[in-house]
């Protein structure tokens, strides 16, 4: 592929692919998104690659490279693109909000129930731990499935286990700050990695020039009515309406969208301490419980944002108010996605075609194990054990460098989970049986264990 087609890729060839399946495939991969982004990647790796042949390895891994560098949940943004590919920007649309909507649906109703609850946390509440005991174990194992496949193919090289092991070390041990970590790989990527020789072919300069500057003003198009849509409904509010707590919420999250580079868990380091201690709309407790929520529903982790809209907005004028602030959170945090993958995505593989950029995004994709492998086992300490307390030393002080080491309290383990993982590896791993049928069984089990337990 020359770099004309490849600044200019359509997915003309995958355009064989109906909306109707198109909506059929992303409609599952919607529903059994649990997990967090690492087990969606899988699945999604699993769906798009596997069984579909829709994106070849090294346009997963490409995209997968792209979509870690922008703000906002990468596996969202990783479907998006895939839509995209396939039925272009309407593709993407339906791609991208298929992965959205089912899970914002399902936090809307456990975040009405928890208003019910009178704030009482989800763990008081039987029904939901006896509904998500087996899914939380199959997620597990999901997550570290993820793992061993990006690992198998994103190190390629020594070097590439030696950045993993780096960013793993960094992110789990040291606190560095995601966005920093990747930074730090795309840069000795870029200069010190040799790049690999490549058999593109040149093209004349002035096609190419005329063909890039026609890619150029349709970007320039997506920016400036995706900007538009992204802020209609914020200036509405701010004019027709005299609701400070809806226009507060609308602003916080849409500046949340553009600053929180490194994906879910990155939002909630951003986004507790204000809320918590600047605005007060949520305690402590209640973050917890969102994080939780989201961790064992379908769709992006960042739909944390969507029960923190709804509660802070409950809390000072009920439940209707609530589900509006629910609605401008969910647009504000995901219509930005949108804008940065329908305007980076016609240069993905141009980017890739270069040789000191594909050097520095296999760098990036190396990094991106050790984070998958810093959530496999922060997923598994606090999935495993009902007590993990966080321990650090400070190291550089003046770089607010420090250790950290998590310590679960071995008494604490729930041997329900153990057991529950345990048959999820041995029919994932070696029975082979699908990610449904694994759901499904796992928390039918989860079923009859709490109900024998109870």
């Amino acid at each position: 592929m020359n770099t004309v087609e490849m600044v200019n890729t359509t997915a003309n060839s995958a355009k064989q692919v109906s909306l109707t399946k198109l909506f059929q495939v992303f409609l599952k991969i919607g529903l059994l998104s649990f997990g967090g982004p690492a087990a969606q990647i899988s699945l999604m790796h699993k769906v798009l690659v596997d069984e579909n042949n829709w994106l070849s390895e090294q346009q997963y891994l490409n995209a997968l490279g792209f979509c870690m560098l922008l703000p906002g949940p990468e596996a969202m943004q990783l479907a998006t693109y895939a839509g995209w590919r396939l039925r272009g920007i309407l593709g993407g649309l339906v791609a991208g909000l298929l992965f959205v909507i089912p899970g914002a649906i399902v936090i809307l109703l456990l975040a009405s129930l928890y208003t019910l609850y009178a704030g009482a946390t989800f763990n008081d509440v039987a029904i939901i731990d006896t509904l998500f005991l087996g899914v939380k174990a199959a997620v597990l194992i999901i997550v570290f499935e993820a793992l061993i496949k990006v690992s198998k193919r994103a190190l390629k090289a020594t070097v590439h286990w030696i950045i993993a092991a780096l960013a793993f070390i960094g992110i789990f041990l040291l606190s560095i700050p995601f966005p920093l970590i990747i930074l730090m790989a795309a840069l000795y990527g870029f200069f010190a990695i040799k790049p690999a020789k490549t058999n593109s072919q040149d093209i004349p300069t002035t096609a190419h020039n005329n063909k890039l500057q026609h890619s150029l003003r349709k970007t320039l198009a997506i920016i400036v009515i995706g900007v538009g849509l992204w802020f209609l409904p914020i200036l509405i509010i701010e004019q027709f309406t005299d609701l400070a707590i809806l226009s507060d919420i609308a602003r916080f999250f849409s500046k949340l969208a553009v600053v929180t580079f490194g994906g879910a868990y990155a939002v909630l380091v951003y986004m507790t301490q204000d809320v918590v201690t600047q605005f007060g709309w949520l305690t402590a407790g209640e973050m917890m419980d969102a994080l939780g929520l989201a961790e064992t529903t379908p769709g992006p982790l960042i739909l944390v944002t969507q029960f923190v809209g709804f509660i802070a907005a409950f809390n000072q004028g009920g439940y209707w108010l609530a589900v509006a602030a629910s609605a401008i959170t969910l647009w504000v945090t995901f219509v930005p996605c949108f804008i940065w993958v329908f305007v980076g995505a016609p240069y993905i593989e141009w980017m890739h075609s270069q040789q000191r950029l594909s050097a520095a995004f296999s760098a990036i994709t190396a990094a991106v194990v050790g984070v998958i492998l810093n959530l496999s086992i922060w997923f598994a300490l606090h999935l495993l054990f009902k007590k993990v307390s966080e321990q650090t030393w400070p190291l550089i002080p003046s770089l607010n460098l420090h250790l950290t080491l998590w310590q679960p309290q071995l008494s604490s383990i729930d041997w329900r989970i153990v057991f529950l993982t345990a048959v999820c590896a041995v029919l994932f791993f070696y029975k082979r049986v699908g990610v449904l049928q694994v759901l499904l069984i796992s928390s039918l089990l989860g079923w009859g264990l709490v109900s024998f337990s109870s």
